[in-house]
């Protein structure tokens, strides 16, 4: 079968390549990929900056979306023919991947493949923040960094699928009108204002959660706009790893929880329950229109350097995803 392969550097050491196909296993689903979604850490890995977890996959790929072929022996759930995107620790960037039968999900009625590709790894990541991590309800405030990336795309979405009201930051009009669209209240341009003063103005009593992946600077001034007892989930740091001069009267003061959260190297079961509380509550929006994926581009498979480095210059509105 075909696959990406790389070496550790640029987007130009992508390349297409063939190896042997993998076959399923115990609890284990095969499917034939029709599409996968591109993610930073899929960049970062081909960096050498995010190796798999032990035991995984060395192909690239997080996400994909096809047609089983063939399952293991205990698994009585997935059938051959059957329409499924989901979540894998690595080897999504291939023609052929075994995936974890607990975690697929049917692809929604009438979706394409190509979107269904782009729909796991933003909208499971962007729940567990807001859900299990924030367990934000209905009535509450939320503060949306990065909100036209694919993650704060789908946490806009999800936050106004659950009542919850929101601001966000992303850097040009184009950027932020479609982040009013996925249901933002507030939307800030992070070039022309900052963010703390405007929220401090227009919410004085401050937002219940922060979901950040910028870091650095920011988490100062997330503080700032956090209410008492609120929690700042961190999910990436693209302005850096370190926070200098973290303000701790600030933090004290607000009795501030900081959490920072992954979703790859979860655990199996972690993911299932994820995955099953997610499709309870949320599948059938995608279904009604009430959420969508939000596609910026599917590109062809001999165009996967121009994918990765679409992501990298940050140039995207929503997901990318690549189609074989």
């Amino acid at each position: 079968m075909k696959f990406i392969d790389f070496t550790e550097g640029g987007p130009d050491t992508l390349r297409i390549a063939n190896t042997s196909a993998p076959q399923a296993g115990a609890g284990q689903v095969l499917i034939e990929v029709a599409a996968f979604g591109i993610n930073r850490a899929d960049t970062l890995q081909r960096q050498g900056k995010y190796p798999p977890p032990p035991g995984e996959s060395e192909i690239l790929g997080l996400e994909v979306a096809g047609t089983v072929i063939d399952a293991g022996k205990d698994v009585s759930r997935w059938q051959t023919g059957d329409k499924v995107f989901g979540l894998v620790a690595g080897g999504g960037y291939a023609q052929q991947a075994v995936v974890n039968a607990q975690h697929l999900m049917a692809v929604p009625e009438g979706m394409p493949l190509e979107q269904a590709a782009g729909l796991a790894e933003v909208f499971l990541t962007a729940y567990q923040c807001v859900h299990y991590i924030a367990g934000l309800e209905q009535g509450q405030r939320a503060l949306i960094h990065a909100g036209a990336s694919g993650v704060g795309l789908a946490a806009l979405q999800l936050c106004r699928y659950m009542g919850i009201t929101t601001a966000t930051t992303a850097s040009s009009t184009e950027k932020l009108s479609l982040c009013k669209e996925m249901g933002a209240d507030i939307a800030i341009n992070y070039k022309q204002d900052d963010f703390a003063t405007m929220l401090k103005d227009a919410w004085p009593e401050g937002v219940d959660m922060v979901l950040d992946m910028v870091g650095g600077d920011y988490l100062n001034r997330n503080l700032q706009v956090l209410r008492r007892d609120g929690h700042i989930v961190q999910l990436a740091m693209l302005a850096g790893r370190y926070a200098d001069n973290l303000d701790l009267a600030l933090l004290l003061g607000k009795r501030a929880r900081i959490q920072g959260t992954t979703l790859r190297s979860r655990t199996d079961s972690y993911k299932r329950d994820l995955i099953d509380a997610f499709s309870a509550r949320c599948l059938d929006g995608f279904v009604t229109g009430k959420l969508v994926v939000n596609m910026d581009t599917v590109y062809d498979v001999t165009e996967i350097q121009t994918a990765h480095q679409r992501l990298e210059e940050n140039s995207t509105k929503g997901k990318v995803v690549v189609r074989w």
